[in-house]
């Protein structure tokens, strides 16, 4: 199983996400949009595990402090495949990040250690199986909407095997653009 504390995007940005995972899709490179149970949204993960229950989680990370600004900036490829906006960090972003490896810590909730302060790179996931003629095709698709400048206004926890979400408590006026339960994508 894989679970993750997902962080969503303002809706202007969140389309222009999905635009591009259209574009994406279009040029026949697989994105987030097809991937699994096609209730993805565009999204920053702050942590990943195995499992995470999500009462446990809700409970150990209290108020999220969002909105943060972010500003997507470039492109990037993890081994595997995996193709990704990320944005520039900032003191904001990498302090929220902190504060919610201190909660998970705290509550004795393990997580996958990439995601540690240490070594988390922030990203948003565009695909998880773009290969060479994929990426070509890719990032000068991605160049057409970078920079984006965003906040990260809506979280919460899910588990995309099992199609769990449980929204998270926020400070931003954005807090219910986070579905209750999956569904299909908004168009």
């Amino acid at each position: 199983m894989v679970a993750a504390i997902e962080l969503y995007f303002e809706p202007v940005a969140e389309r222009r996400l999905r635009t591009l995972w259209t574009a994406l899709e279009r040029a026949d490179v697989p994105t987030l949009a097809d991937h699994t149970h096609r209730r993805h949204r565009p999204h920053l993960s702050l942590a990943v595990a195995d499992e995470f229950p999500p009462e446990p989680v809700a409970a150990a990370l209290g108020v999220l402090a969002l909105p943060v600004p972010v500003s997507l900036q470039h492109v990037g490829l993890f081994p595997g495949g995996v193709l990704w906006l990320g944005p520039a960090p900032t003191a904001d972003l990498l302090a929220l990040h902190r504060a919610t490896v201190a909660r998970l810590d705290a509550a004795g909730i393990p997580f996958w250690p990439l995601y540690r302060p240490d070594g988390w790179v922030p990203h948003c996931t565009l695909s998880m199986v773009a290969r060479r003629e994929a990426v070509a095709k890719a990032v000068p698709l991605c160049f057409d909407i970078l920079p984006l400048a965003t906040s990260l206004v809506a979280a919460a926890v899910v588990d995309h095997t099992r199609g769990l979400l449980r929204p998270l408590p926020v400070s931003s006026p954005y807090a219910h653009q986070a579905p209750a339960s999956p569904g299909p994508p908004a168009s």
